[in-house]
């Protein structure tokens, strides 16, 4: 079962995101972790940390887990 993360707000920025889901400690970690790890967004991988996540949109992070975006 994916981990829901709420989101106030239209958007949020896959960089932003990384740190609400507590997958980094700070949002300056962000380029780092995307040039590290494979990230998919609703099944399709993406590395750009100023993607804009809506709500329904899913991530997985291998080794971290799923989430799902959520009001």
């Amino acid at each position: 079962m994916p981990e829901k993360i709420k989101l106030d707000t239209e958007y949020i920025t896959l960089g932003q995101f990384l740190k609400l889901a507590d997958v980094i400690q700070t949002g300056g970690m962000a380029k780092w972790f995307l040039s590290e790890h494979e990230i998919f967004i609703n099944g399709e991988q993406d590395q750009r940390r100023g993607r804009k996540l809506r709500v329904g949109d899913k991530v997985q992070i291998a080794g971290f887990g799923e989430f799902v975006i959520s009001e």
